[in-house]
């Protein structure tokens, strides 16, 4: 499947705000900020990200509402110019580290926007992160509900069958296949968010004290909401976009730059393993 798998979901009109300019900070001050957001990685108790279309676009996927998203060319009568398949992309540095992050127990949720599957690809176990628009590489019975994960990309998108049957065993035996049929995860326009990925990502947010916001425009409900009920219990709020969003009037610490150029900067101040940070 292309990367550019907006092309199978259904019309919908109302996509947010589309093309806003992009803003960087100088290097000085993203040097500054950034040693300032590792300071406050490790003096947290309960952190969690909130990642978005931003942090995979270093890998050769677009985004959605940049000057060059896929939104933004569609309001333009374009289509973006992607022949890179989910199959074929490779974890970004900000994937690698957001596991090395996990693995030093500085990092304890991910509420996921992407449905890339880099995560999973750069190690991050699945109970981690919260995909809450589906994944590329799960699928779920629709009979026993259990989540299969694939070694290739699903072949549709909109909660449609893929075409296999589960793998899994029937209830307790362990001897009769489920055999129901397999759907992929991935929300249509439409489509109710998943119960259980949104109880997680609620519940994180509610009592972490530390939320981190990385390439997300925080447009899209229930998602752009989430960040915010970490400031309303008592914690801080960071966010790293090149565009503005509505909830930089909330943050404790706002950084307009690359996230990979960001958790470079975290990566080196937290010492963390950059054989295992490079992709």
């Amino acid at each position: 499947m292309s990367c550019n798998y907006a092309e199978g979901l259904s019309y919908y009109e109302n996509k947010g705000n589309v093309g806003m300019p992009e803003f960087v900070d100088s290097a000085e001050d993203v040097e500054v900020k950034s040693v300032k957001l590792a300071s406050m990685l490790r003096k947290s108790a309960w952190t969690v990200f909130h990642t978005g279309a931003g942090i995979s676009t270093s890998a050769g996927i677009p985004d959605f509402r940049g000057p060059n998203g896929v939104w933004t060319l569609e309001e333009r009568g374009e289509k973006p110019d992607v022949n890179l398949s989910f199959d074929a992309a490779l974890p970004t540095f900000t994937h690698y580290t957001i596991n090395n992050l996990w693995k030093k127990r500085l990092l304890h949720f991910v509420v996921n926007q992407n449905i890339d599957g880099l995560h999973l690809k750069a190690g991050s176990p699945p109970e981690l992160v919260a995909d809450m628009h589906g994944n590329v590489f799960v699928e779920q019975c629709s009979k026993c509900r259990k989540k299969n994960i694939r070694d290739i990309c699903v072949p549709t998108v909109g909660l449609k069958f893929t075409g296999t049957k589960c793998p899994f065993f029937s209830g307790s035996s362990q001897k009769l296949k489920c055999r129901g049929r397999m759907k992929d995860t991935i929300l249509d326009w439409e489509d109710e968010l998943p119960v259980e990925e949104l109880k997680q990502a609620e519940y994180n947010s509610k009592n972490a004290q530390l939320s981190v916001c990385l390439g997300t425009s925080l447009q899209i409900l229930p998602c752009k909401n989430l960040p915010h009920l970490t400031k309303r219990n008592g914690g801080f709020l960071v966010i790293v976009n090149l565009q503005k969003t509505p909830l930089d009037k909330y943050a404790d610490l706002r950084v307009f730059g690359k996230v990979d150029d960001v958790m470079h900067i975290v990566s080196r101040e937290l010492h963390l393993n950059h054989k295992t940070a490079d992709p």
